[in-house]
């Protein structure tokens, strides 16, 4: 299994970015898929999931209505459209293989700074 982001960079609030994981080794088509996070000195947070046909899909209460997850099975990559970010949006973000609290892999991250 592999999974590489890209997509990160700095912004500044209220600004936009868009993360991209490409997928390989696995049938990405059958498998969910989510993003997580990990701000500075704190601990792995769960941000959103997409279910294998992209029909089905959660999100954390702190990225509702900002962020939207989607999928293309064609080219096994998974994206993650991030809007109106906030400082505390500020972490490593992860790609990871599996539904919420049920992470088999993930990938090395992309670093999300968020600041003015």
């Amino acid at each position: 299994v592999q999974l590489v982001e890209s997509g990160g960079g700095v912004v500044q609030p209220g600004g936009s970015l868009r993360l991209s994981c490409a997928a390989s080794g696995f049938t990405f088509s059958f498998n969910y898929m989510s993003w997580v996070r990990q701000a500075p000195g704190k601990g792995l947070e769960w941000v959103s999931s997409i279910g294998s046909s992209g029909y089905t899909i959660y999100y954390a209460d702190s990225v509702k209505g900002r962020f939207t997850i989607s999928r293309d099975n064609a080219k096994n990559t998974v994206y993650l459209q991030m809007n109106n970010l906030k400082p505390e949006d500020t972490a490593l973000y992860y790609c990871a293989k599996g539904p919420r609290g049920s992470y088999s892999e993930k990938g090395p991250g992309t670093q999300v700074t968020v600041s003015s």
